[in-house]
């Protein structure tokens, strides 16, 4: 049987980024200019903008992606979002365990797991991102690090929520940095990410979810890393808050 085809996938992080009008103008400039992509599209505005770029990619094959949720359905938890307030404003996706908030505010994986699970639970398709430090790097750590983020992030997944995971291998020391993971240590990590996955769940599984690279993606370098057969698109942080360089990453994307 051949395997599954992974139809790459382009998510734009726009972080704590923007106006709401910049986030309007840009959400618009995307739609307009997208043409018909050969990828999904994806775009995450901060949360108090999702509802009006929600509204402006309406009709559009750009999907709506938020940057994060709160695992608890409602109650008392100031200042927090759940599942289902981000699916009312026509969110179908959300990025959890971004290397920011592991490392800036303190998030664990048994936060993202739980998180991942009150997700899926709603209907969002997560985006699930690990990665690590350029100190693990260097201390050969990389596999051990990103294996138990993996693992400990995506704990109680069945076979049929873990096909509908998408995980982002996020370097975190080529985040802002100008930095890049070269193809060949970019492709490493997703063989590796895969190999897990047939491991814990099966070759099926391993072969259906798509992984894609984030770390200082831009125009120029995302054809290289794309074409590489273990990743399947890119979390793009600074060059998605600009139009032309966020439809360039997706034009190479093919």
């Amino acid at each position: 049987m051949e395997p599954p085809v992974r139809r790459p996938f382009i998510a734009g992080n726009w972080k704590m980024n923007l106006s709401r009008d910049e986030s309007v103008a840009l959400a618009e400039g995307i739609v307009e200019q997208l043409g018909e992509a050969s990828c999904d599209v994806a775009v995450a505005p901060p949360s108090l903008y999702l509802d009006a770029v929600s509204q402006a990619i309406s009709g559009s094959s750009v999907g709506l992606s938020a940057q994060n949720m709160y695992h608890e359905g409602n109650g008392a938890y100031t200042g927090e979002i759940s599942a289902t307030m981000l699916l009312d404003v026509g969110c179908k996706y959300v990025i959890l365990g971004h290397s920011e908030r592991r490392h800036i505010l303190g998030e664990c994986d048994k936060a993202v797991n739980q998180k991942t699970l009150a997700a899926l639970a709603a209907g969002l398709i997560p985006i699930i991102c690990v990665g690590e430090t350029l100190e693990e790097r260097e201390a050969g750590k990389t596999q051990s690090v990103v294996q138990q983020q993996c693992e400990d992030s995506l704990a109680g997944l069945t076979n049929e929520q873990m096909a509908g995971v998408v995980i982002a291998y996020e370097p975190v020391w080529a985040i802002g940095t100008g930095k890049v993971a070269t193809p060949d240590q970019a492709e490493e990590v997703h063989a590796d990410l895969r190999r897990l996955l047939e491991s814990r769940y099966n070759s099926e599984v391993a072969s259906a979810v798509r992984i894609q690279y984030g770390g200082s993606v831009k125009p120029d370098n995302a054809g290289e890393l794309l074409s590489q057969p273990n990743i399947d698109g890119a979390l793009v942080g600074g060059a998605a808050l600009k139009v032309d360089s966020f439809l360039g990453i997706i034009a190479a994307a093919k």
